[in-house]
């Protein structure tokens, strides 16, 4: 662990904390389609349309979250919308008697979470300007130990009760509120981001509009994104319910997803290596991220098999860890102030092709089982590489900030 002493302490304390937000929150969505499936009764296509509705809320809230960033002020946003969610998740099992109720509440807890990421984001890259790009993939690999932890628990608190799994998500929540009510009161004072701006700035009319103009910057990146986080859809909507068909316990899927948290962590000095190899810059690191996917895709595609869905996670967390920090990066180095605007639209981007993977292939499995969902994720996969591939091309002359992201990320 001799990397984190390059950090100051304020890291450190940040850095356990959303390890132990991400750990609780891991508790319960790989488990979420195995709930509506398995204990409450409902076919994939119900369970497609609870995700649906919970990404739904994703969208808005992910711009949302962008836009009131300098207009509400980072504390009562990160802070407020951490609490609601972790209500929400709190009382999600005594809702879940009711279906609509159920789901009418699968959206507030998909509005309150992604409220906070863009502001989450949009902090991290003004406190910590100077290293911020190393910095996001600190914090990712911090976030996916947690995980690794929480996965692993997963399948084991599913054995004893669904309802375990929600509420510790939500308690974790809470924590998360409560640290970040402490954390930003403390430094409040130090930074004009943190202040809570009453002024029409970067979200108000032909402002607005303005900042819509240059597509350059986000519209090929978020169309990117969102075929990427459509065609990822194929794990939740495809691969689980094909475990449960072939009789395999709870475990075996949330092993998987355990895979993947390992992999964040142990594959980074092989991810440093792809980086000073090729994928240097952002741009690089998106598009061969999208490579990675569908090398996944295929690979379940033609083998369907537990080996076969182990070794299309090794690939799928190979591109994850290319494409999850260097979206934030991108935005944080080009954008300057305006960064939380931008992260919020291209996060709601990615949250639409959540929005509309589930549901499809939800259909699609009930109607053919694996084969079709796997066909769909290796066709989108390939409009996702023609996305980010058109970004980089926009994108060439970055230059020296692009020097300093890839120095940041080694």
């Amino acid at each position: 662990m001799k990397w984190l002493q390059q950090y100051p302490r304020e890291v450190k304390v940040f850095l356990a904390a959303s390890l132990i937000n991400s750990a609780g929150g891991s508790l319960m969505w790989p488990l979420i389609t195995m709930f509506i499936f398995k204990e409450l009764g409902r076919s994939m296509t119900d369970a497609g349309l609870v995700i649906l509705v919970q990404n739904i809320g994703g969208i808005a809230g992910q711009i949302l979250g962008g836009a009131l960033y300098h207009r509400v002020g980072v504390k009562r946003l990160i802070v407020g919308s951490l609490a609601f969610n972790a209500v929400g998740l709190i009382i999600l099992p005594y809702g879940a008697a009711h279906w609509y109720v159920f789901m009418a509440l699968m959206l507030v807890i998909g509005f309150t979470n992604a409220m906070s990421m863009p502001a989450i984001q949009a902090f991290i890259g003004f406190r910590f300007a100077e290293d911020r790009a190393g910095l996001f993939n600190v914090i990712y690999v911090a976030n996916n130990i947690g995980v690794a932890l929480g996965t692993a628990l997963s399948g084991v608190l599913a054995r004893i009760s669904y309802d375990l799994s929600f509420i510790a998500n939500g308690l974790s929540s809470l924590f998360f509120a409560v640290f970040f009510l402490i954390y930003l009161s403390r430094i409040e004072h130090e930074q004009g981001e943190l202040q809570v701006s009453r002024r029409k700035t970067s979200t108000d009319g032909h402002r607005t509009l303005e900042l819509l103009r240059d597509y350059r910057i986000y519209l090929f990146m978020g169309i990117g994104s969102l075929f990427l986080w459509l065609a990822n859809s194929i794990w939740n909507n495809g691969v689980s319910p094909y475990t449960i068909e072939l009789g395999m316990p709870e475990w075996r899927y949330s092993i998987l997803w355990t895979l993947n948290g390992v992999l964040i962590f142990a594959a980074q000095p092989f991810v440093s290596w792809l980086r000073r190899l090729w994928a240097g810059t952002p741009q690089r690191q998106m598009l061969a991220s999208a490579v990675f996917y569908l090398l996944a895709y295929i690979c379940i595609l033609m083998f369907h098999s537990y080996a076969a869905m182990a070794f299309a996670m090794v690939l799928a967390t190979l591109g994850e860890m290319l494409v999850s920090p260097a979206i934030p990066a991108f935005i944080s180095e080009h954008t300057g102030r305006t960064a939380p605007f931008y992260l919020g639209f291209v996060g709601g981007m990615g949250f639409a092709g959540r929005v509309i993977g589930p549901y499809t292939m939800g259909v699609l499995y009930d109607y053919g089982g694996l084969t079709p969902v796997a066909w769909l994720a290796v066709c989108i996969a390939v409009l996702s590489i023609a996305g980010f591939a058109v970004h980089s091309a926009l994108n060439k002359q970055a230059g020296a900030l692009e020097d300093q992201y890839a120095r940041g990320g080694k």
